[in-house]
């Protein structure tokens, strides 16, 4: 009988570690070029993703558009995602600037407040939202990182989970540059 209960402890930790990150963003604080998320969002960010499920396949591909501005202490940025089926959806972010690389953020669907954090050239933030699944809905926990890149792309890998079980991967490409800018429209022709 020991064996049997050693053997579901071993497969449960299997499960539940990795939903659970152990990375931590002052890891990062001497990593360069700096990100300031208010600076580098101003203005349009074009963006290529994905979600990958817990076993690696590809569900969805998508392009967001987003513009971003800032008033008093709060970047506003308004995503326009357009998916690989043709359908589209919108996000508005407030993301108040707190001191020492602090940041709160809300949107319309996530439940709370998002948390995020700058050092070096990378940002963490976390939070809740409930996801549409079908018919219904998903209440699920973001565990979102962005590195910042010597020529300016930001990548961007987020974990996605429900009860600290992960469902999959979120990856994104950020690009600020005019060529960039040219081969994502070139894609929506």
């Amino acid at each position: 009988m020991n064996k049997v209960w050693a053997i579901i402890s071993v497969l449960l930790s299997l499960i539940l570690l990795p939903g659970c990150s152990t990375m931590d963003i002052e890891q990062y604080k001497n990593e360069t070029p700096e990100l300031k998320v208010e600076d580098y969002f101003l203005g349009e960010t074009l963006a290529w993703g994905m979600f990958q499920d817990r076993f690696g396949k590809v569900r969805n591909r998508f392009k967001v558009v987003m513009r971003g501005r800032v008033e008093n202490d709060t970047l506003i940025l308004d995503e326009q995602f357009e998916y690989a089926d043709g359908s589209t959806s919108d996000r508005l972010w407030k993301l108040k600037i707190l001191p020492d690389g602090q940041y709160e953020g809300t949107a319309g669907d996530v439940i709370g407040k998002a948390l995020g954090k700058r050092a070096g050239n990378s940002f963490n933030w976390k939070y809740q939202l409930d996801l549409p699944i079908g018919d219904s809905s998903w209440r699920v926990s973001f565990d979102d990182w962005l590195y910042l890149q010597e020529n300016g792309t930001l990548i961007n890998v987020a974990t996605v989970s429900k009860w600290g079980i992960k469902l999959g991967t979120l990856t994104f490409v950020f690009a600020k540059e005019e060529g960039m800018a040219d081969a994502f429209r070139a894609l929506s022709k």
